[in-house]
């Protein structure tokens, strides 16, 4: 059976109505906004269970002349994503009712994060390139608010703003990324369209249009930086701890199922279009380096939301890298990974945001033996700890067992180098288990006689994270009931080929397990020297030039000095330089896209009339005289003559309507200039050289484009119309009521366009009527 539009539609647009109505809900409710947030997460929710099992594509028009679609895709990987954006965000919006209790900004808080979730379905069921693009600009902006929700600090100005400046960068790949398919969807699909859909279904074709135009490897460079910057992919990376700065329910958002694992979750989108050797090398050898930097840098963190920011990046390493590799294990580690990375990552997010808010600090180092005070939120941490270092049985092991096994069998059909992505996955496997029983010392051992008294936490605090551990713990039993609910349906979309999924504890010995053994002990024994390596791990990054943050930083310096530099330049108060400047943008630009549209020049073999020819020539004098006038008055004249031979030339050129607006125009341009001319000066000063050089420069310029336009767009006499023509010919009488073409198309068919040039001509016109009142007047400022 199909999906069902208006159930897809409902539960995206829901969270968006909501956010609208956020303002006055929280006027009438207060506080109590939280449990509506999780209302309206659990509706969308509970719209998505419905669609369980089903597959296609649904859509309604948007742009029908564009091809342009509010189109959407189920699957079981869109509905694995969306059920896990609007499950924890159930939890969180109730998490959030205790936790923000007291914050003055909770309106914008929750109109925030309920556009947030929104977005993140949009993006999980969108099926058109544009709407894709859209929703996936959404989530950078929500986001952006949302870390910056303590807006009087430093601190969250200076994240938000990196966040910003990563994330839409990396859109701005993707929306080239987007373009580039759907250019290549003309010749494998017959017609260029922003059809999702239709390219995962057509993939063999698809892939032969992108390497036919060699689109195939700009089109994964793209994407792939999109992906990375969203999916905080090494050297991307560094936004994502700084987002830290937000409050803790959002970064339990933002790190589990939402935010960073839009990046993840495209990657296992485009998987079956763009498989391939490239591909693997791509996201295979990033996110393995992803994985391994980001466990270094964890182990080395002091701080317990640090740690867990530093270990999201390293297990979104992970899921990039399975889903780089050339086989099915690859989509199974990715797609199951990503059911279990969110439930133990939110629920360790909440935890480490619980001991903060009883124990007063997040430094790990100043704490200890909090199950005392804290039993069932230790137990907690324990289940979703221990599953995040890949320990048996818990979940974790199962998705981690999977990646050593795709990494296994692409060395071993690779061979060579390709040996170094199993080592790699060991090493950062080693570094997630230290800092995973590093989080757990938080619980474990004395506390210090010095520290201060941790209050049992509230229960509406403790609730969503126990029950996201219980999920955790349901998984880690009985593996096959998530596989056979939605995991088995994300791989068949994620995966090539019908590949079918089994899970469990390994019963004989083979190179997975040794691995698998080799990161445990590893990891164990690591721990038991962890100040050394902590230490080591510390003085090895602690190098200006190896982290992010240092070149991030130097950048933003760089661009404020350079425009502090070229600011008085093009910013002199001067209306010449302004008219230069934008002119000349504009025709470099227009050149730019006759270079990628224009494959050769039209021939020159148009023959110009004499009459026409000397109307042109005296048009050209004209021209010069204008610039050699020695008077206003001889300026306006001059100028005025070259109006009039426009004219000529339109009634030659068979436009007698052109001809006669053409000649109105100038009679009236030349009235009103020659009123003016009495109240300007005779004599504005000397022109530096530099100045009249680059004038003429422009001019050259600018010229030489519009006659390129013109020769471009220009068609012979003898041409047979465009379509363009010759709907507004036979529809000028129908539609607008009028034998005369021009006039219909100026205020029927362009009527809105005509009536915008009329509010700008009379607003110019007005603020002209201003400056010489207040010229009159004797104000100058």
């Amino acid at each position: 059976m199909a999906p069902a539009l208006s159930v897809i539609t409902v539960a995206i647009a829901l969270p968006f109505v909501a956010a609208a109505a956020t303002p006055l809900l929280h006027r009438l409710i207060g506080e109590r906004t939280g449990y509506a947030g999780a209302a309206v997460a659990l509706a969308s929710f509970s719209l998505l269970l419905t669609q369980v099992g089903e597959r296609g594509a649904v859509s309604f028009p948007w742009v029908p002349s564009l091809d342009v679609a509010a189109r959407f895709y189920v699957d079981g990987w869109a509905l694995l994503f969306g059920l896990l954006a609007s499950g924890i965000g159930v939890l969180i919006f109730a998490y959030s009712r205790e936790y923000m209790h007291g914050d003055e900004h909770l309106a914008r808080y929750y109109a925030t994060l309920l556009a947030f979730m929104g977005s993140i379905l949009g993006v999980a069921f969108a099926a058109d390139l544009i709407l894709v693009f859209l929703f996936w600009e959404l989530t950078s902006v929500a986001s952006f608010v949302l870390i910056g929700h303590h807006t009087d600090a430093e601190a969250s100005r200076y994240s938000a703003r990196m966040a910003m400046v990563v994330t839409v960068g990396g859109g701005l790949c993707l929306l080239a990324g987007l373009l580039v398919l759907a250019v290549a969807a003309e010749p494998a699909l017959g017609a260029r369209t922003f059809d999702l859909s239709a390219m995962l279904a057509n993939p063999d074709a698809m892939e032969a249009a992108l390497r036919e135009r060699g689109l195939f490897v700009p089109a994964l460079a793209l994407l792939g930086v999109a992906a990375g910057a969203k999916s905080a992919q090494v050297p991307l990376h560094f936004w994502l701890p700084n987002a830290m700065v937000a409050p803790t329910p959002v970064s339990a958002f933002l790190h589990s199922a939402t935010m960073v694992k839009v990046g993840v979750y495209f990657v296992g989108r485009l998987r079956p279009l763009l498989l391939s050797p490239e591909w693997t090398y791509l996201f295979a050898t990033v996110g393995l380096l992803t994985m391994t930097v980001g466990a270094a840098l964890a182990v080395a963190a002091t701080d317990s939301k640090q740690l867990l920011a530093y270990s999201t990046a390293s297990h979104l390493g992970l899921m990039v890298a399975a889903f780089g590799f050339e086989n099915a294990y690859g989509a199974e580690a990715g797609s199951f990974h990503l059911l279990n990375h969110a439930a133990f990552k939110a629920a360790l997010f909440l935890v480490a945001g619980i001991v903060a808010h009883e124990a007063g600090t997040r430094h790990i180092d100043s704490l200890g033996g909090l199950w005392r005070d804290l039993p069932v939120t230790a137990a907690i941490a324990g289940v979703t700890a221990l599953s995040m270092a890949g320990i048996p049985p818990f979940s974790g092991f199962y998705s981690k067992e999977l990646l050593f096994e795709s990494a296994y069998e692409w060395a071993h059909h690779a061979g060579g180098l390709a040996w170094l992505y199993p080592a790699a996955a060991v090493l950062a496997s080693v570094f997630t288990v230290v800092y995973s029983l590093r989080f757990l010392s938080m619980f474990v051992g004395d506390r210090a006689a010095d520290a201060d008294p941790v209050h049992r936490a509230p229960s509406l605090l403790v609730a969503p994270p126990a029950a996201l551990a219980v999920v955790t713990a349901v998984v880690s039993v009985a593996p096959g009931v998530a596989v056979d609910g939605i995991v088995q349906a994300a791989v068949d979309a994620t995966a090539v080929g019908e590949p079918e999924m089994h899970v469990g504890l390994p019963d004989h010995v083979t190179p997975p397990v040794v691995m698998s053994a080799i990161s445990i002990a590893g990891g164990v024994a690591a721990y038991g020297v962890g100040g050394r390596l902590r230490a080591g791990v510390g003085a090895a990054t602690d190098r200006d030039a190896l982290r992010a943050n240092w070149w991030y930083d130097r950048l933003l310096v760089g661009a404020e000095a350079a425009s502090a530099r070229a600011g008085p330049a093009v910013h002199d108060g001067s209306l010449r330089t302004y008219v230069a400047g934008s002119i000349t943008a504009a025709a470099a630009l227009a050149l730019v896209g006759y270079a990628a549209s224009v494959t050769a020049l039209p021939p020159a073999t148009r023959s110009v009339p004499a009459a026409m020819a000397l109307v042109l020539a005296v048009a050209g004098v004209a021209a010069v005289a204008v610039m050699i006038a020695p008077s206003h008055v001889a300026e306006v004249l001059t100028v005025s003559i070259l109006g009039f031979m426009v004219a000529i030339f339109y009634i030659l050129a068979s436009a007698p309507d052109l001809a006669l607006t053409q000649l109105v125009v100038e009679t009236l341009v030349l009235l009103i200039f020659l009123l003016v001319i009495e109240q300007l000066p005779a004599f504005y000063g000397d022109t530096p050289r530099r100045v009249l050089a680059r004038d003429a420069a422009v001019s050259l310029f600018v010229g030489a484009t519009v006659f390129l336009t013109v020769l471009l767009a220009g068609r012979e006499a003898t041409a047979e119309p465009t379509a363009v023509a010759r709907y507004y010919a036979t529809e000028a009488v129908p539609q607008g009521g009028g034998t005369n073409v021009v006039n219909v198309i100026l205020v029927d068919f362009r009527g809105f366009d005509t009536l915008g040039e009329i509010v700008v001509i009379s607003v110019a016109a007005i603020s002209v009527i201003v400056l010489i009142t207040m010229r009159n007047r004797g104000e100058t400022q």
